[in-house]
């Protein structure tokens, strides 16, 4: 069972692919249009082509940012759980320092 998130994150999707098709048919009709000389089916056979070949290219790059994506989140998640390590470290030191001062107040206020 999809949570929530996982349901919006594909609704979104898919939302984004069907926006990217539809750019790319514009871009085709657009282009197939400035060639007047081009008969009917070879004008449909041109768009036809140029929306394949934007979508090919567009999943291309969702791939690659995908996968840049999927690297940067691992180098972030390394950096980050060893500014947590330092922390809890440093915070530790802290509360040693803190305990020892307490100790040594303690000690020479008797």
């Amino acid at each position: 069972m999809k949570t929530t998130a996982e349901a919006l994150n594909e609704i979104e999707g898919f939302l984004l692919w069907e926006g990217e098709k539809h750019r790319a048919r514009e871009r085709a009709h657009a282009f197939a249009s400035g060639l007047p000389w081009l008969t009917d089916s070879q004008r449909a056979d041109l768009e036809q082509r140029y929306v394949r070949d934007q979508l090919d290219l567009s999943r291309a790059c969702l791939v690659r940012i995908a996968q840049r994506s999927g690297e940067l989140r691992a180098e972030y998640e390394a950096v980050y759980a060893a500014l947590k390590r330092r922390l809890a470290g440093r915070l530790l030191a802290c509360a040693v320092v803190a305990c020892a001062a307490l100790v040594l107040w303690a000690c020479g206020s008797r």
